[in-house]
């Protein structure tokens, strides 16, 4: 079996993603109650707009200033999602060693491209141009079209990806897309799976 291409989950996997410490960040940072933040982000239905495409980064931003009187730019929003996402770094330590070569596919808006170099310094420039998110196609994982189209932007074919996720719905996905996928919520779990496919 060859793998040509590590497709990784990023919170789950690349770290531990903490949302209420997101919230309180935007909270202090902006003078702002926590209460309101988190009803901005969770129940105005933003976040999953972002998620999906629907909202681009820059009206995101907009629209979420709006939503708590004031403004919220990109270094703030990055800074908050950095003090909520803990790198793994027994996980980034194995993926440091590898030579195969990685990309990301996470369900998340596409100000995560642009936050990733700040939350994973380790992984660049190695996943530079090779992060992919759910807005990228309208579609979330565990959808199968999400992993057939980004490996198709990446010229890989799924018979020769191993995809990891922390939820196994995803893997399902991935799996029924015709990649090899596995579970993976730590470095340890990631060494087995590793060594059971013969990436290095």
């Amino acid at each position: 079996m060859r793998i040509d291409l590590l497709l990784l989950d990023v919170d789950g996997v690349l770290v531990h993603y903490q949302r209420a410490q997101r919230v309180l960040h935007l909270a202090e940072a902006l003078d702002v109650p926590t209460a309101h933040v988190h009803a901005a982000l969770y129940d105005s239905g933003i976040e999953a707009a972002h998620d999906s495409g629907t909202l681009d980064g820059a009206r995101y931003l907009a629209r979420l200033g709006e939503l708590l009187g004031t403004t919220v730019t990109l270094p703030i929003w990055i800074a908050a999602r950095q003090v909520a996402s803990h790198p793994q770094l027994p996980v980034l330590q194995r993926l440091q060693e590898l030579q195969v070569p990685m990309a990301v596919l996470t369900n998340n808006g596409a100000l995560m491209t642009q936050a990733l170099p700040t939350l994973l310094p380790q992984l660049f420039p190695a996943l530079q141009g090779r992060v992919f998110c759910s807005a990228d196609f309208g579609l979330r994982k565990p959808v199968p079209q999400v992993f057939l189209r980004t490996l198709a932007a990446l010229g890989v074919a799924p018979g020769h990806t191993l995809f990891v996720d922390d939820l196994f719905a995803n893997v399902r996905g991935a799996r029924a897309a015709g990649l090899h996928a596995e579970t993976v919520q730590d470095g340890r779990g990631l060494g087995k799976v590793l060594k059971r496919y013969g990436v290095r």
